[in-house]
């Protein structure tokens, strides 16, 4: 879940700097001492090296298994919840923030899940250099960033760019899932993601959310004042 948190703060992964296109904006944060812990004890475990080739499977998880990637995880409760409801896949979550990195790595290693790996830099980046293309069984977006001034919306990571390279390393049959609780921006991504000629929408327009999607307290504080969010569910086909 990306809104709150795309930012990178000092104790972030060193990484090649990329120019053009970010998935996120450089802003503060704090980060508590039982995240710090975590990133200085469980991050050579959990978070994969930044490198410009494709990250490995087998080598990275010692196995050969379904992979999925989560954009932006927030502070990782749906990333950790859903792995442990599928523990036949293996799930690469892509996130900047410190905070949401050292929080993951600790539910990681109280509910002993083997089955996440992180990976503590750009997604553009990422998914550029690092995923290999249709190798993907699936991609998880949750919550990202609206940016809902106007002169923001350039900002937006749904873009027709993001989405074509996105869609590039999906393999056929591969799922997209999308999730926002801001309606405009709902639209934008059904359109952007309506005009990608190689997915496929599940549900003709918005989808029913998924059962192995988590709802947060967020969203339901918001489901509460009369702001659903909307599910966006596409399939690989090309």
């Amino acid at each position: 879940m990306m809104r709150g948190g795309k930012a990178a703060a000092s104790g972030a992964a060193a990484a090649p700097q990329r120019r053009g296109v970010r998935s996120y904006v450089l802003r503060g944060g704090r980060i508590g001492s039982g995240q710090l812990r975590a990133l200085d004890t469980l991050a050579p475990r959990y978070v994969l090296p930044v490198r410009a080739q494709p990250i490995d499977p087998v080598e990275a998880f010692g196995r050969v298994a379904p992979l999925i990637i989560e954009i932006g995880f927030g502070m990782g409760d749906a990333t950790a919840r859903i792995a442990a409801a599928t523990p036949h896949c293996d799930f690469i979550g892509i996130e900047v923030h410190p905070p949401g990195v050292g929080a993951l790595l600790q539910r990681l290693d109280t509910l002993g899940l083997r089955n996440v790996r992180i990976v503590q830099h750009d997604a553009v980046a990422v998914l550029d250099e690092m995923i290999a293309p249709r190798s993907l069984a699936g991609a998880m977006i949750f919550f990202p960033d609206p940016w809902p001034k106007k002169r923001h919306h350039k900002r937006r990571l749904i873009q027709p760019t993001f989405v074509a390279l996105l869609a590039s390393r999906l393999a056929p049959g591969a799922t997209l899932h999308l999730a926002t609780d801001w309606a405009p921006y709902a639209e934008q991504m059904l359109q952007v993601l309506d005009a990608e000629p190689t997915l496929a929408n599940t549900a003709g327009g918005f989808a029913a959310r998924p059962d192995y999607r988590p709802l947060t307290r967020f969203e339901q504080r918001g489901q509460r004042l009369g702001q659903p969010s909307r599910d966006l569910v596409f399939r690989k086909i090309g």
